[in-house]
């Protein structure tokens, strides 16, 4: 696969297009929540186990170093200039801001998992430890938009520390994905080998099959959204652009090879809408859901399935 038109015409991206399409056409097509569910919690230990195992074989290296600290430096960073430009473009109260811009300083591990899946088949995979540099970069940013929130408006209730560290570091999704990234690194190759046709063989159907339910829940979510406004929804668009190409930019400026700058790009890019919306739920209930999840799952996220990977990559392929 190359090029941009190549990676537009791949499976993992035509099934995304043909759950959206059935949503906006209102058809009664769906996945079962139980379903989806697992879908997601294969996915999430397919790429946390290979992972690992990539690093098994290469070993810690200063190109990781690198990776990580740039990782945590984009997560801490991210969330201070959306924060403004939601406040003074977005026209959002300082609570709302702090929240939606959370969500763009920390990750989506969909967008991930798909964005390696296409490295992968144009050639460019990224190295395993990227892994490791997603799960560095679900925390910082939920840390950072607190202290925004606290900072910029009165009235914000301080939530036991203790329920939000549980809340953040023991969510599902961290855990599965961490766990399954340590395993990997245990196993290495010749113990990951006897299960490897369950996580090789069927992971791109699966990611088809998981991806054709994100694009009906992301249309039906922008087609029934009411929170949004044209302000948030240009800046929903603006902020993956933007966060991706610095950190496609940091990656090459790190040493990174094309592959690794690329996710490292499509990681900044992404806005989470699993790990930080449970956050929020719990440190900052005064936020507006329907808000932070129209733009980081109806907008950030099909954007940056269809259009920004090929993007990041393009980018990433020209400065290497």
């Amino acid at each position: 696969m190359s090029g941009g038109l190549g990676v537009l015409l791949s499976p993992v991206i035509l099934f995304f297009v043909l759950g959206a399409s059935a949503a906006f056409a209102r058809s009664d097509l769906s996945i079962p929540e139980a379903i989806a569910k697992g879908l997601s919690l294969y996915l999430m230990a397919a790429i946390g186990l290979k992972g690992g195992v990539q690093v098994a074989e290469a070993g810690f290296t200063a190109d990781m170093a690198a990776a990580a600290a740039a990782g945590l430096v984009l997560s801490c960073l991210i969330p201070l200039p959306a924060y403004l430009a939601l406040r003074r473009f977005g026209r959002l109260n300082a609570v709302n801001a702090a929240a939606v811009a959370a969500h763009y300083g920390s990750v989506s591990v969909v967008t991930f998992v798909t964005g390696v899946e296409v490295l992968d088949s144009g050639g460019l995979p990224p190295a395993g430890y990227m892994v490791a540099v997603l799960a560095l970069m679900e925390t910082p940013a939920i840390i950072v938009g607190l202290m925004l929130a606290r900072r910029g408006a009165t009235g914000v209730e301080a939530q036991p520390r203790g329920a939000l560290l549980h809340e953040t570091l023991l969510n599902g999704s961290v855990v599965l994905l961490t766990g399954s990234f340590v395993i990997g690194l245990i196993a290495g190759k010749d113990g990951y080998a006897p299960i490897a046709p369950v996580f090789d063989t069927a992971f791109r159907g699966i990611l088809c099959l998981f991806l054709l339910d994100m694009g009906l829940v992301a249309a039906r979510r922008l087609r029934d959204a009411r929170a949004l406004t044209w302000r948030t929804a240009i800046l929903a668009v603006v902020f993956p652009v933007v966060n991706g190409t610095v950190g496609v930019l940091v990656g090459v400026w790190a040493g990174l090879d094309t592959g690794s700058a690329a996710a490292l790009g499509i990681l900044a890019a992404s806005a989470s809408y699993i790990a930080v919306p449970a956050a929020m739920r719990l440190a900052l209930p005064q936020a507006d859901p329907g808000l932070y999840l129209s733009m980081s799952l109806a907008v950030t996220f099909p954007f940056n399935i269809t259009l920004g990977i090929p993007l990041y990559t393009a980018l990433a392929t020209a400065l290497s």
